[in-house]
C-alpha cells in the first residue's frame, strides 16, 4: 500500500503515463510523516485542492496548490513503502494527474498504491534504447509475468524478464528523456506497483497479497 489515505474520496486511477518531471522545492518533517513542496513546470490548468497526484507512483493528495507548485503530505507508510523518504530539495519527480472519464488510457490502470521499492542492478544502452535489470523482494516476483505490466516510479512498462529475485523492462529515448528512469544509476531505489488484476487473482486463492515488512 501507499499513500491510499483514509481522509480521500473515492479512488483515484492513474495511466502511468508521466505528464511532467517535477522538482523537490522544500520537504518538511511532520512527526513520522513529511510535508513535500513540489514544482509542476509549465503547469496550465491549476491544480485544485484535494485532488490525486501521482508522484513518482504513489498517489498522494494536493493540500495546498498556488500557481506551478503545490504541497502533499506522505505518511508513516508511505515513507516505509516508497522511496519519498529520502527525496530531497532538488530532486526530480514524476508526476501524473487521475485519469478522468472520456479520458484515453495509453497505459494501463496504475492505483497509485505502491507496492514496495527495487533496486537498480544494472543497465546497458541496446541501441537508442536502454535495457535496465532491477532486483526486488522475491515475494513480489510472483505477481508479474514477462510481457505483463508494471508501474516503476509510476511510468507503465512492460516486463521483459522476470526472475525471483527481480526484473527487467526496456525504455524507449522519449522515456529516458521525460522520466526520471533516463537518469537512474545501480543502487537507485524505485516504487513498484504490480499488476492490480495479479494481486486480485492472489487474494482470490487465499494468498497473502502484502508481505509483512521489516519495521526495524
Amino acid at each position: 500500500m501507499c499513500a491510499s489515505q483514509s481522509h480521500q474520496k473515492g479512488v483515484a486511477v492513474f495511466t502511468g503515463l508521466v505528464e511532467t518531471l517535477g522538482r523537490v522545492e522544500r520537504v518538511e518533517e511532520e512527526g513520522a510523516g513529511r510535508r513535500l513542496t513540489l514544482e509542476w513546470p509549465g503547469l496550465i490548468e491549476p491544480l485544485a485542492l484535494g485532488e490525486s497526484i501521482a508522484v513518482n507512483g504513489c498517489c498522494l493528495t494536493v493540500v495546498r496548490a498556488e500557481g506551478p507548485t503545490f504541497d502533499v503530505q506522505a505518511g508513516p507508510e508511505t515513507l516505509l513503502r516508497t522511496n519519498l523518504g529520502t527525496a530531497h530539495p532538488g530532486d526530480p519527480l514524476n508526476l501524473e494527474r487521475a485519469l478522468r472519464v472520456g479520458d484515453r488510457l495509453g497505459g494501463h490502470f496504475v492505483q497509485g498504491h505502491i507496492d514496495t521499492t527495487a533496486t537498480l542492478r544494472t543497465r546497458r544502452p541496446e541501441g537508442e534504447w536502454e535495457f535496465l535489470s532491477f532486483a526486488i523482494d522475491p515475494s513480489w516476483t510472483p505477481y508479474m509475468v514477462p510481457k505483463g505490466s508494471i508501474a516503476v516510479d509510476g511510468v507503465s512498462l512492460t516486463l521483459v524478464t522476470v526472475e525471483p529475485d527481480g526484473f527487467s523492462v526496456m525504455l524507449i529515448p522519449h522515456t529516458l528523456a521525460v522520466t526520471t528512469l533516463g537518469t537512474l544509476t545501480p543502487g537507485d531505489r524505485v516504487n513498484v506497483e504490480t499488476d492490480m488484476l495479479a494481486r486480485h487473482v492472489a487474494k482470490l486463492l487465499g494468498k497473502e497479497v502484502y508481505p509483512q515488512m521489516d519495521t526495524d
